[in-house]
Protein backbone atom coordinates (compact mmCIF):
# COMPACT_ATOMS: atom_id res chain seq x y z
CA UNK A 1 0.00 0.00 0.00
CA UNK A 2 2.84 2.35 0.25
CA UNK A 3 3.13 2.79 -3.55
CA UNK A 4 0.37 4.71 -3.42
CA UNK A 5 1.21 7.61 -1.21
CA UNK A 6 4.43 8.09 -2.78
CA UNK A 7 2.94 8.88 -6.57
CA UNK A 8 0.65 11.18 -5.04
CA UNK A 9 3.71 12.64 -3.03
CA UNK A 10 5.93 12.32 -6.28
CA UNK A 11 3.40 14.45 -8.12
CA UNK A 12 2.94 17.41 -5.21
CA UNK A 13 6.79 17.19 -5.03
CA UNK A 14 6.83 17.93 -9.09
CA UNK A 15 8.90 14.69 -9.86
CA UNK A 16 9.96 14.05 -13.55
CA UNK A 17 7.76 12.99 -16.10
CA UNK A 18 8.46 9.19 -16.26
CA UNK A 19 7.23 8.67 -12.45
CA UNK A 20 3.83 10.43 -13.70
CA UNK A 21 3.67 8.25 -16.59
CA UNK A 22 4.57 4.77 -14.15
CA UNK A 23 0.72 5.33 -12.45
CA UNK A 24 -2.49 4.33 -14.88
CA UNK A 25 -3.98 7.32 -15.08
CA UNK A 26 -1.06 8.53 -17.22
CA UNK A 27 -0.90 5.80 -19.84
CA UNK A 28 -1.31 6.19 -23.37
CA UNK A 29 -3.16 2.89 -24.62
CA UNK A 30 -3.04 1.51 -28.04
CA UNK A 31 -4.67 3.13 -30.52
CA UNK A 32 -7.77 1.07 -31.18
CA UNK A 33 -8.37 0.56 -27.56
CA UNK A 34 -8.05 4.07 -26.98
CA UNK A 35 -11.21 5.19 -29.76
CA UNK A 36 -13.27 2.42 -28.66
CA UNK A 37 -12.85 2.98 -24.42
CA UNK A 38 -13.26 6.34 -25.67
CA UNK A 39 -16.54 6.10 -27.53
CA UNK A 40 -17.78 4.23 -25.10
CA UNK A 41 -17.51 6.65 -22.04
CA UNK A 42 -19.30 8.91 -24.78
CA UNK A 43 -22.09 6.73 -24.88
CA UNK A 44 -22.60 6.37 -21.66
CA UNK A 45 -23.04 9.93 -20.95
CA UNK A 46 -24.52 10.96 -24.50
CA UNK A 47 -28.22 10.86 -22.83
CA UNK A 48 -27.09 13.11 -19.71
CA UNK A 49 -25.48 15.54 -22.49
CA UNK A 50 -28.32 16.20 -25.04
CA UNK A 51 -31.70 15.96 -22.28
CA UNK A 52 -30.98 19.32 -20.81
CA UNK A 53 -30.61 21.45 -23.99
CA UNK A 54 -33.83 19.58 -25.43
CA UNK A 55 -35.86 20.44 -22.45
CA UNK A 56 -34.63 24.38 -21.81
CA UNK A 57 -35.03 24.56 -26.15
CA UNK A 58 -38.00 23.02 -25.99
CA UNK A 59 -39.11 25.89 -23.22
CA UNK A 60 -38.01 28.54 -25.01
CA UNK A 61 -40.27 27.39 -28.42
CA UNK A 62 -36.61 26.68 -30.96
CA UNK A 63 -37.88 24.89 -33.82
CA UNK A 64 -36.57 21.55 -34.64
CA UNK A 65 -33.15 23.01 -36.49
CA UNK A 66 -32.71 25.34 -33.54
CA UNK A 67 -32.88 22.42 -31.44
CA UNK A 68 -30.72 19.74 -33.41
CA UNK A 69 -27.82 23.13 -32.96
CA UNK A 70 -28.25 23.94 -29.24
CA UNK A 71 -27.77 20.23 -28.69
CA UNK A 72 -24.65 20.10 -30.95
CA UNK A 73 -23.55 23.39 -29.17
CA UNK A 74 -23.88 21.20 -25.89
CA UNK A 75 -21.75 18.60 -27.12
CA UNK A 76 -19.10 20.66 -28.49
CA UNK A 77 -18.71 22.58 -25.34
CA UNK A 78 -18.86 19.27 -23.35
CA UNK A 79 -15.93 18.37 -25.24
CA UNK A 80 -13.95 21.54 -24.79
CA UNK A 81 -14.12 21.00 -20.98
CA UNK A 82 -13.57 17.30 -20.92
CA UNK A 83 -10.09 18.52 -22.54
CA UNK A 84 -9.50 21.28 -19.90
CA UNK A 85 -10.28 18.36 -17.20
CA UNK A 86 -7.98 15.36 -18.35
CA UNK A 87 -5.38 16.89 -20.27
CA UNK A 88 -5.13 20.05 -17.92
CA UNK A 89 -3.35 23.67 -18.59
CA UNK A 90 -1.25 25.32 -16.04
CA UNK A 91 -3.19 25.04 -12.55
CA UNK A 92 -6.39 23.87 -14.18
CA UNK A 93 -7.69 20.84 -14.38
CA UNK A 94 -7.96 17.86 -12.29
CA UNK A 95 -5.64 15.50 -15.03
CA UNK A 96 -8.50 12.46 -13.86
CA UNK A 97 -10.32 10.38 -15.96
CA UNK A 98 -13.19 12.78 -16.07
CA UNK A 99 -15.82 13.47 -18.57
CA UNK A 100 -17.63 17.01 -18.42
CA UNK A 101 -21.05 17.74 -19.86
CA UNK A 102 -24.41 19.68 -19.19
CA UNK A 103 -25.29 19.73 -15.29
CA UNK A 104 -29.07 18.48 -14.52
CA UNK A 105 -28.78 20.59 -11.76
CA UNK A 106 -29.30 23.61 -13.63
CA UNK A 107 -32.54 22.59 -16.06
CA UNK A 108 -35.12 23.77 -13.59
CA UNK A 109 -33.54 27.50 -12.28
CA UNK A 110 -32.89 27.88 -16.34
CA UNK A 111 -36.49 26.76 -16.67
CA UNK A 112 -37.71 29.66 -14.34
CA UNK A 113 -35.46 31.88 -16.09
CA UNK A 114 -37.16 31.43 -19.39
CA UNK A 115 -41.28 31.46 -17.33
CA UNK A 116 -39.82 34.97 -16.04
CA UNK A 117 -38.94 36.62 -19.05
CA UNK A 118 -41.53 38.44 -20.69
CA UNK A 119 -39.89 37.93 -24.46
CA UNK A 120 -38.55 34.14 -25.04
CA UNK A 121 -36.32 35.23 -27.92
CA UNK A 122 -34.31 37.22 -24.53
CA UNK A 123 -34.40 34.08 -22.26
CA UNK A 124 -31.45 31.96 -23.56
CA UNK A 125 -29.26 35.73 -23.47
CA UNK A 126 -30.06 35.89 -19.84
CA UNK A 127 -29.39 32.35 -19.21
CA UNK A 128 -25.71 32.97 -20.93
CA UNK A 129 -25.18 35.98 -19.46
CA UNK A 130 -25.72 34.17 -16.14
CA UNK A 131 -24.19 31.20 -16.44
CA UNK A 132 -20.73 33.41 -17.56
CA UNK A 133 -20.65 35.43 -14.31
CA UNK A 134 -21.37 31.97 -12.31
CA UNK A 135 -18.79 30.84 -13.73
CA UNK A 136 -16.08 33.29 -13.49
CA UNK A 137 -16.66 33.85 -9.87
CA UNK A 138 -16.95 29.81 -9.15
CA UNK A 139 -13.21 30.07 -10.63
CA UNK A 140 -12.49 32.62 -8.61
CA UNK A 141 -13.20 30.72 -5.50
CA UNK A 142 -12.03 27.39 -6.58
CA UNK A 143 -8.97 27.67 -4.34
CA UNK A 144 -11.06 28.11 -1.08
CA UNK A 145 -13.03 25.95 -1.97
CA UNK A 146 -10.84 22.90 -2.20
CA UNK A 147 -9.71 23.53 1.15
CA UNK A 148 -12.68 21.92 2.41
CA UNK A 149 -11.34 18.03 1.22
CA UNK A 150 -10.04 17.79 4.80
CA UNK A 151 -13.70 17.56 5.95
CA UNK A 152 -14.15 14.06 3.77
CA UNK A 153 -12.92 11.52 5.55
CA UNK A 154 -13.47 7.63 4.53
CA UNK A 155 -16.86 7.67 6.12
CA UNK A 156 -17.87 11.01 4.35
CA UNK A 157 -16.17 9.74 0.78
CA UNK A 158 -17.93 6.46 1.09
CA UNK A 159 -21.49 7.82 2.34
CA UNK A 160 -21.20 10.20 -0.92
CA UNK A 161 -19.83 7.80 -3.46
CA UNK A 162 -22.58 5.49 -2.69
CA UNK A 163 -25.42 8.27 -2.73
CA UNK A 164 -23.92 9.18 -6.16
CA UNK A 165 -24.64 6.02 -7.38
CA UNK A 166 -27.64 5.24 -5.70
CA UNK A 167 -29.25 8.83 -6.81
CA UNK A 168 -28.17 7.66 -10.78
CA UNK A 169 -29.85 4.24 -10.23
CA UNK A 170 -33.71 5.66 -11.01
CA UNK A 171 -31.94 7.27 -13.83
CA UNK A 172 -31.28 4.24 -15.61
CA UNK A 173 -34.50 2.50 -14.10
CA UNK A 174 -36.32 5.73 -16.09
CA UNK A 175 -34.52 5.13 -19.55
CA UNK A 176 -35.30 1.37 -19.32
CA UNK A 177 -39.16 2.03 -19.04
CA UNK A 178 -38.85 3.89 -22.70
CA UNK A 179 -38.36 7.26 -24.32
CA UNK A 180 -41.76 9.38 -23.68
CA UNK A 181 -43.09 9.17 -19.56
CA UNK A 182 -46.26 10.21 -20.82
CA UNK A 183 -46.27 7.67 -23.83
CA UNK A 184 -48.71 4.46 -23.30
CA UNK A 185 -46.26 1.98 -23.71
CA UNK A 186 -44.00 3.45 -21.40
CA UNK A 187 -42.87 0.98 -18.94
CA UNK A 188 -43.93 -1.64 -21.70
CA UNK A 189 -43.14 -5.65 -21.70
CA UNK A 190 -41.08 -4.65 -24.85
CA UNK A 191 -38.89 -1.77 -23.23
CA UNK A 192 -37.98 -3.72 -19.96
CA UNK A 193 -37.13 -6.80 -21.99
CA UNK A 194 -34.60 -5.00 -24.10
CA UNK A 195 -33.37 -3.49 -21.08
CA UNK A 196 -33.24 -6.85 -19.56
CA UNK A 197 -31.34 -8.20 -22.68
CA UNK A 198 -28.55 -5.43 -23.27
CA UNK A 199 -28.12 -5.97 -19.14
CA UNK A 200 -27.56 -10.04 -19.61
CA UNK A 201 -25.01 -9.18 -22.77
CA UNK A 202 -23.04 -6.74 -20.71
CA UNK A 203 -23.13 -9.67 -17.76
CA UNK A 204 -22.01 -12.35 -19.62
CA UNK A 205 -19.40 -10.28 -21.78
CA UNK A 206 -18.04 -9.43 -18.31
CA UNK A 207 -17.91 -13.11 -17.14
CA UNK A 208 -16.74 -14.81 -19.81
CA UNK A 209 -14.63 -12.51 -22.23
CA UNK A 210 -11.14 -11.65 -21.39
CA UNK A 211 -8.83 -8.68 -21.79
CA UNK A 212 -9.43 -5.92 -24.59
CA UNK A 213 -13.03 -7.29 -25.04
CA UNK A 214 -14.33 -7.21 -21.49
CA UNK A 215 -13.45 -3.57 -21.30
CA UNK A 216 -15.14 -2.39 -24.13
CA UNK A 217 -18.16 -4.88 -22.38
CA UNK A 218 -21.05 -1.77 -22.07
CA UNK A 219 -20.07 -0.43 -25.44
CA UNK A 220 -20.46 -4.39 -27.25
CA UNK A 221 -24.07 -4.33 -24.64
CA UNK A 222 -24.82 -0.94 -26.62
CA UNK A 223 -24.37 -2.10 -30.32
CA UNK A 224 -25.88 -5.84 -29.16
CA UNK A 225 -29.01 -4.08 -27.89
CA UNK A 226 -29.58 -1.73 -30.66
CA UNK A 227 -29.49 -4.46 -33.50
CA UNK A 228 -31.99 -6.74 -31.01
CA UNK A 229 -34.29 -3.73 -30.69
CA UNK A 230 -34.44 -3.28 -34.25
CA UNK A 231 -37.10 -5.98 -35.67
CA UNK A 232 -39.41 -4.71 -32.58
CA UNK A 233 -39.47 -0.66 -34.21
CA UNK A 234 -37.69 0.61 -31.39
CA UNK A 235 -34.72 1.84 -33.11
CA UNK A 236 -34.97 5.10 -35.00
CA UNK A 237 -32.86 5.91 -37.46
CA UNK A 238 -34.26 9.19 -38.81
CA UNK A 239 -32.17 11.27 -36.82
CA UNK A 240 -29.26 9.95 -38.86
CA UNK A 241 -30.77 10.40 -42.58
CA UNK A 242 -31.74 14.36 -41.39
CA UNK A 243 -29.07 15.59 -39.90
CA UNK A 244 -26.44 17.76 -41.55
CA UNK A 245 -22.87 16.00 -42.72
CA UNK A 246 -21.26 19.64 -41.10
CA UNK A 247 -22.23 22.35 -38.75
CA UNK A 248 -20.37 24.91 -36.16
CA UNK A 249 -21.68 26.61 -32.99
CA UNK A 250 -21.74 29.83 -34.12
CA UNK A 251 -20.52 31.96 -31.08
CA UNK A 252 -23.61 34.00 -29.45
CA UNK A 253 -25.94 32.20 -32.21
CA UNK A 254 -29.22 32.98 -29.91
CA UNK A 255 -27.86 36.45 -29.32
CA UNK A 256 -24.73 38.57 -27.04
CA UNK A 257 -25.27 37.25 -23.48
CA UNK A 258 -27.45 39.42 -20.83
CA UNK A 259 -27.18 40.13 -17.50
CA UNK A 260 -30.03 40.05 -14.92
CA UNK A 261 -29.41 40.23 -11.41
CA UNK A 262 -31.84 37.78 -10.36
CA UNK A 263 -30.67 35.10 -13.16
CA UNK A 264 -27.46 35.50 -11.62
CA UNK A 265 -27.92 34.57 -8.27
CA UNK A 266 -30.13 31.49 -9.29
CA UNK A 267 -27.08 30.05 -11.27
CA UNK A 268 -24.12 31.18 -8.87
CA UNK A 269 -26.53 28.60 -6.31
CA UNK A 270 -26.28 26.05 -9.02
CA UNK A 271 -22.46 26.54 -9.19
CA UNK A 272 -22.09 26.04 -5.45
CA UNK A 273 -24.34 23.01 -6.37
CA UNK A 274 -22.02 21.91 -8.62
CA UNK A 275 -19.26 22.45 -7.37
CA UNK A 276 -19.93 20.49 -3.86
CA UNK A 277 -20.56 17.26 -6.15
CA UNK A 278 -17.85 18.05 -8.76
CA UNK A 279 -15.83 17.94 -5.27
CA UNK A 280 -17.61 14.56 -4.37
CA UNK A 281 -17.20 13.40 -7.71
CA UNK A 282 -13.17 13.67 -7.96
CA UNK A 283 -12.61 12.08 -4.49
CA UNK A 284 -14.84 8.90 -5.58
CA UNK A 285 -12.69 8.97 -8.92
CA UNK A 286 -9.47 9.47 -6.97
CA UNK A 287 -10.26 6.34 -4.95
CA UNK A 288 -11.57 4.46 -7.82
CA UNK A 289 -8.28 5.03 -9.72
CA UNK A 290 -6.13 5.05 -6.75
CA UNK A 291 -4.58 8.69 -6.97
CA UNK A 292 -6.54 10.39 -4.01
CA UNK A 293 -7.46 13.68 -4.92
CA UNK A 294 -6.03 16.70 -2.59
CA UNK A 295 -6.33 19.99 -2.03
CA UNK A 296 -4.65 20.98 -5.25
CA UNK A 297 -6.86 18.06 -7.65
CA UNK A 298 -9.53 19.38 -6.49
CA UNK A 299 -8.62 23.27 -6.93
CA UNK A 300 -7.27 22.27 -10.61
CA UNK A 301 -10.41 20.28 -11.22
CA UNK A 302 -13.16 23.33 -9.85
CA UNK A 303 -11.18 25.66 -12.24
CA UNK A 304 -11.55 23.37 -15.23
CA UNK A 305 -15.36 23.10 -14.13
CA UNK A 306 -16.09 26.58 -13.63
CA UNK A 307 -13.86 27.93 -16.45
CA UNK A 308 -15.54 25.76 -18.95
CA UNK A 309 -19.48 26.59 -17.39
CA UNK A 310 -17.70 30.08 -18.33
CA UNK A 311 -16.73 29.79 -22.23
CA UNK A 312 -19.03 27.45 -22.53
CA UNK A 313 -22.37 30.51 -23.99
CA UNK A 314 -19.74 31.87 -25.89
CA UNK A 315 -20.62 28.56 -28.03
CA UNK A 316 -24.44 28.26 -26.49
CA UNK A 317 -23.71 25.58 -24.23
CA UNK A 318 -24.63 25.19 -21.05
CA UNK A 319 -23.13 25.17 -17.38
CA UNK A 320 -20.81 21.86 -17.27
CA UNK A 321 -19.88 19.62 -14.60
CA UNK A 322 -18.22 16.17 -14.02
CA UNK A 323 -20.49 13.60 -15.15
CA UNK A 324 -20.89 10.76 -12.25
CA UNK A 325 -21.94 8.02 -14.69
CA UNK A 326 -18.88 7.97 -16.04
CA UNK A 327 -17.37 7.03 -12.54
CA UNK A 328 -19.02 3.74 -12.97
CA UNK A 329 -17.29 3.10 -16.20
CA UNK A 330 -14.05 3.47 -14.94
CA UNK A 331 -14.54 1.49 -11.61
CA UNK A 332 -15.79 -1.57 -14.32
CA UNK A 333 -13.37 -1.17 -17.12
CA UNK A 334 -10.75 -0.17 -14.93
CA UNK A 335 -9.22 1.46 -17.74
CA UNK A 336 -7.86 4.72 -15.86
CA UNK A 337 -6.21 6.44 -18.40
CA UNK A 338 -7.13 9.90 -18.04
CA UNK A 339 -5.92 10.13 -22.26
CA UNK A 340 -9.17 7.57 -23.05
CA UNK A 341 -11.64 9.83 -21.77
CA UNK A 342 -9.55 12.70 -23.61
CA UNK A 343 -10.14 11.19 -26.46
CA UNK A 344 -14.09 10.39 -25.50
CA UNK A 345 -13.54 14.53 -25.54
CA UNK A 346 -12.49 14.96 -28.84
CA UNK A 347 -15.51 12.46 -30.14
CA UNK A 348 -17.44 14.83 -28.47
CA UNK A 349 -16.08 18.17 -30.46
CA UNK A 350 -16.48 15.80 -33.41
CA UNK A 351 -19.91 14.99 -32.89
CA UNK A 352 -20.45 19.16 -32.38
CA UNK A 353 -19.02 19.62 -35.26
CA UNK A 354 -20.92 16.96 -37.25
CA UNK A 355 -24.51 16.81 -36.49
CA UNK A 356 -24.79 13.48 -38.53
CA UNK A 357 -22.19 11.81 -36.22
CA UNK A 358 -24.01 13.08 -33.05
CA UNK A 359 -27.15 11.13 -34.48
CA UNK A 360 -25.58 8.07 -34.63
CA UNK A 361 -25.11 7.76 -30.76
CA UNK A 362 -28.88 9.11 -30.43
CA UNK A 363 -29.88 5.75 -32.30
CA UNK A 364 -29.34 3.82 -29.42
CA UNK A 365 -32.87 3.21 -27.93
CA UNK A 366 -33.30 4.88 -24.23
CA UNK A 367 -34.49 1.10 -21.98
CA UNK A 368 -30.78 -0.27 -24.12
CA UNK A 369 -29.10 2.85 -22.59
CA UNK A 370 -31.26 1.59 -18.84
CA UNK A 371 -30.17 -2.11 -19.40
CA UNK A 372 -26.21 -0.81 -19.73
CA UNK A 373 -26.67 1.94 -16.99
CA UNK A 374 -27.66 -0.26 -14.03
CA UNK A 375 -24.13 -1.97 -14.63
CA UNK A 376 -22.32 1.45 -14.91
CA UNK A 377 -24.88 3.38 -11.82
CA UNK A 378 -24.57 0.05 -9.59
CA UNK A 379 -20.53 0.14 -9.99
CA UNK A 380 -20.63 3.45 -8.44
CA UNK A 381 -22.61 2.52 -5.35
CA UNK A 382 -20.65 -0.63 -4.82
CA UNK A 383 -17.30 1.29 -4.78
CA UNK A 384 -18.85 3.56 -1.90
CA UNK A 385 -19.71 0.30 0.23
CA UNK A 386 -16.15 -0.36 -0.42
CA UNK A 387 -14.77 2.64 0.89
CA UNK A 388 -17.28 2.49 4.08
CA UNK A 389 -15.36 -1.04 4.72
CA UNK A 390 -12.31 1.16 5.48
CA UNK A 391 -13.92 4.02 7.52
CA UNK A 392 -14.35 2.18 10.56
CA UNK A 393 -18.10 1.43 10.52
CA UNK A 394 -17.42 -0.60 14.19
CA UNK A 395 -18.13 2.83 15.55
CA UNK A 396 -21.17 4.48 16.29
CA UNK A 397 -20.41 7.92 15.49
CA UNK A 398 -19.42 6.34 12.11
CA UNK A 399 -22.37 4.48 11.40
CA UNK A 400 -24.72 7.22 13.05
CA UNK A 401 -22.99 9.78 10.18
CA UNK A 402 -23.45 6.97 7.11
CA UNK A 403 -27.70 5.87 8.26
CA UNK A 404 -28.45 9.93 8.73
CA UNK A 405 -26.79 11.16 5.50
CA UNK A 406 -27.86 8.14 3.68
CA UNK A 407 -31.17 8.79 4.49
CA UNK A 408 -31.16 12.54 3.83
CA UNK A 409 -29.56 12.13 0.54
CA UNK A 410 -32.18 9.48 -0.81
CA UNK A 411 -34.98 11.78 0.27
CA UNK A 412 -35.41 13.53 -3.08
CA UNK A 413 -35.01 9.92 -4.91
CA UNK A 414 -38.13 8.16 -2.36
CA UNK A 415 -40.06 11.14 -1.50
CA UNK A 416 -39.69 13.80 -4.96
CA UNK A 417 -41.74 16.14 -3.56
CA UNK A 418 -40.63 15.95 0.23
CA UNK A 419 -39.63 19.76 0.00
CA UNK A 420 -42.32 21.40 -2.38
CA UNK A 421 -43.25 23.77 -0.07
CA UNK A 422 -40.24 25.18 0.12
CA UNK A 423 -38.84 27.84 -1.84
CA UNK A 424 -37.45 27.48 -5.70
CA UNK A 425 -33.81 28.31 -4.68
CA UNK A 426 -33.94 26.55 -1.66
CA UNK A 427 -35.18 23.43 -3.52
CA UNK A 428 -31.56 23.75 -6.38
CA UNK A 429 -29.93 22.44 -3.07
CA UNK A 430 -32.55 20.14 -1.57
CA UNK A 431 -33.83 18.60 -4.88
CA UNK A 432 -30.04 17.37 -5.30
CA UNK A 433 -29.91 14.64 -2.68
CA UNK A 434 -25.58 14.04 -3.02
CA UNK A 435 -25.74 17.54 -2.37
CA UNK A 436 -27.81 17.31 0.87
CA UNK A 437 -26.26 14.35 1.78
CA UNK A 438 -22.78 14.81 1.24
CA UNK A 439 -23.75 18.60 3.50
CA UNK A 440 -24.99 16.08 6.09
CA UNK A 441 -22.15 13.90 6.14
CA UNK A 442 -19.68 16.88 6.36
CA UNK A 443 -21.83 18.83 9.09
CA UNK A 444 -22.29 14.99 11.09
CA UNK A 445 -18.65 14.14 10.45
CA UNK A 446 -17.73 17.80 12.37
CA UNK A 447 -20.11 17.25 15.07
CA UNK A 448 -19.50 13.50 16.03
CA UNK A 449 -15.54 13.60 14.98
CA UNK A 450 -14.41 16.58 15.17
CA UNK A 451 -15.69 18.47 18.54
CA UNK A 452 -15.09 17.53 21.92
CA UNK A 453 -13.28 14.40 21.10
CA UNK A 454 -11.34 14.42 24.50
CA UNK A 455 -14.74 12.97 25.84
CA UNK A 456 -15.50 9.86 24.05
CA UNK A 457 -11.89 8.65 21.86
CA UNK A 458 -12.50 5.51 22.24
CA UNK A 459 -15.95 5.91 20.52
CA UNK A 460 -14.32 8.08 17.44
CA UNK A 461 -12.36 7.97 14.48
CA UNK A 462 -10.04 10.74 13.80
CA UNK A 463 -10.52 12.24 10.89
CA UNK A 464 -7.67 11.44 8.20
CA UNK A 465 -6.25 13.44 5.14
CA UNK A 466 -7.70 12.04 1.80
CA UNK A 467 -6.03 8.61 0.82
CA UNK A 468 -4.39 7.90 4.37
CA UNK A 469 -5.31 4.06 4.98
CA UNK A 470 -6.97 3.05 8.04
CA UNK A 471 -5.35 0.65 10.40
CA UNK A 472 -6.51 -1.50 12.80
CA UNK A 473 -4.58 0.19 15.78
CA UNK A 474 -5.45 3.69 14.25
CA UNK A 475 -6.40 5.71 17.48
CA UNK A 476 -7.39 9.19 17.97
CA UNK A 477 -4.80 11.81 19.24
CA UNK A 478 -4.72 15.36 20.03
CA UNK A 479 -2.40 15.84 16.83
CA UNK A 480 -4.79 14.68 14.43
CA UNK A 481 -6.83 17.90 14.34
CA UNK A 482 -6.84 19.58 10.96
Amino acid sequence: MAAKPQVRNAQDAGSAPDDRETHPVDETLPPLKMLTSGLQHVAAMYAGVVAPPLIVGAAVGLSGTELTFLTGASLFTAGLATFLQTLGVWKIGARLPFVNGVTFAGVAPMLAIVDTTDDKADALPVIFGAIIVAGLLGFLAAPWFSRLVRFFPPVVTGTVITLIGVSLLPVAFGWAQGPNPAAEDYGSTTFLSLAAITLVVVLLLRRFTRGFVKQIAVLLGLVIGTVIAIPFGVTDFSPVTEADIVGFPTPFHFGGPQFALAAIISMCVVMLVSMTESTADMLALGEIVERPADEKTIAAGLRADTLGSAISPLFNGFMCSAFAQNIGLVAMTRIRSRFVVACGGGFLVLMGLSPVAASLISVVPRPVLGGAGVVLFGSVAASGIQTLVKAGLDKDNNVLIVAVSLAVGIIPITAPEFYHAFPETAKIILDSGISTGCVAAVLLNVVFNHLGRGRDDDDVTAPMEPGEEISGSHTVKAAHVH
